[in-house]
C-alpha cells in the first residue's frame, strides 16, 4: 500500500486532470483511465473503488457549476422580475428534459454492471479518435456557413442583424433540440465519449451557437452527475464496503482540486470560445488517441 504523501499528491493530480478535462471535450473519465494506468490505482485499491472514484470526483466539478452559473440558473432570487424567473423555470424544464434519457440508461448500466466492461484504455482511445474527427468535420462546415453568412451580409442578401445560428442561447431551445442532445447525451456512458463533448457535437449539428452549446451542456452536467454520484454511493455502501484512509484521501483531495481547477476552466472556456472554435480538441484527441494505441502496443500501458 502506498504512503498517505503518495496518495495525497495522485489525488492531486486526478483531481486537477478531472477539473480541466471534464469542461473541454476530451473525455475527463478518458483522462482518469489513462491515468491509472500509470498511477495503477485500479489495481491498488481495487475495482469496486476506482469505479466509485471516477464517478463521485465529479462532485467537486459539479459545485464549480452550481457556483459559477447559480446566478443564471437561481428562480428563488427576489431581485429577479417575474419574467426572469419564468425563463429560469423554463431553462430548468429543458435541463430536466435533457437528462431523463441518459438518466434512465445510465441505472440500466450500474445494475447490469456494463462501466466495469468498458472501462479500459483500448475503449478510450477509440472513441478519443472517432470524436476528435467528426469535432473536425462539424466545426470545418460551420466555418464555411459563418464565412457564407458574413459574404451574404456584405452583399446585403442578409441584413447585419441576421443569426449565424438559430439558436444563440439557452432560452432559445425548442424541445425537440432537448430531446435530441439528451438523445445524444447517452453516448457519453461509454468512457473516452466526453459528455460535455457529446452534448456539444450535438448542439452544434443542431443549429447552436458555441456559447449556447457549452453553456446547456454544462446545464445538463448538474443533474446528470450529481444522480450518478448519488447512485454509486448507494451501490458502493449497499454492499458494505468502506473505505481505508487513502481512500478517503483520494476522494476528498480529488473532490476538493477538481473543484478549484474547474471554476478556473468554466470561465476561461466560455470566453475562449466567442473567438475560437472547437477544432483543436478535434486534433487534440486524434493526437491523443494514436499515443495511447502506440503505447498500448509497445505494452507501455496495460488494457
Amino acid at each position: 500500500m502506498e504512503s498517505e504523501l503518495i496518495a495525497t499528491l495522485k489525488a492531486i493530480v486526478y483531481g486537477i486532470v478531472e477539473g480541466i478535462t471534464e469542461w473541454l471535450p476530451v473525455s475527463s473519465t478518458g483522462h482518469l483511465i489513462i491515468l491509472d494506468s500509470f498511477f495503477g490505482t485500479s489495481k491498488m485499491y481495487g475495482a469496486g473503488f476506482w469505479e466509485f472514484f471516477l464517478v463521485v470526483i465529479q462532485l467537486g466539478a459539479i459545485l464549480a457549476v452550481i457556483v459559477g452559473f447559480f446566478k443564471d440558473l437561481n428562480p428563488i432570487n427576489p431581485k429577479l422580475s417575474s419574467k426572469e424567473r419564468n425563463n429560469i423555470l423554463i431553462v430548468w424544464l429543458k435541463i430536466i428534459i435533457g437528462v431523463i434519457p441518459a438518466g434512465i440508461v445510465g441505472v440500466i448500466f450500474e445494475l447490469l454492471d456494463v462501466t466495469e466492461t468498458l472501462d479500459n484504455v483500448l475503449v478510450v482511445a477509440t472513441t478519443l479518435l472517432v470524436y476528435g474527427i467528426l469535432f473536425i468535420i462539424i466545426e470545418t462546415l460551420r466555418k464555411r456557413h459563418e464565412q457564407n453568412v458574413l459574404l451574404l451580409q456584405d452583399l446585403n442578401f442578409y441584413s447585419k442583424n441576421h443569426r449565424l445560428y438559430k439558436y444563440e442561447s439557452t432560452l432559445d431551445l425548442d424541445y425537440r433540440i432537448v430531446i435530441a442532445i439528451g438523445l445524444a447525451q447517452i453516448l457519453s456512458l461509454i468512457p473516452g465519449t466526453s459528455r460535455s463533448g457529446i452534448t456539444i457535437l450535438a448542439a452544434l449539428l443542431l443549429g447552436c451557437s458555441r456559447t449556447c452549446a457549452s453553456q446547456f451542456s454544462f446545464y445538463l452536467s448538474i443533474p446528470i452527475m450529481l444522480g450518478a454520484s448519488i447512485i454509486k454511493f448507494v451501490s458502493f455502501f449497499r454492499d458494505g464496503i468502506s473505505m481505508n484512509v487513502n481512500e478517503t484521501i483520494y476522494l476528498s483531495v480529488g473532490i476538493i482540486f477538481a473543484f478549484l481547477t474547474s471554476i478556473l476552466i468554466i470561465k476561461s472556456l466560455m470566453k475562449f470560445i466567442r473567438k475560437h472554435t472547437f477544432i483543436g480538441f478535434g486534433y487534440y484527441r486524434i493526437v491523443l488517441s494514436i499515443v495511447l494505441f502506440a503505447l498500448f502496443s509497445a505494452n507501455l500501458i496495460s488494457y
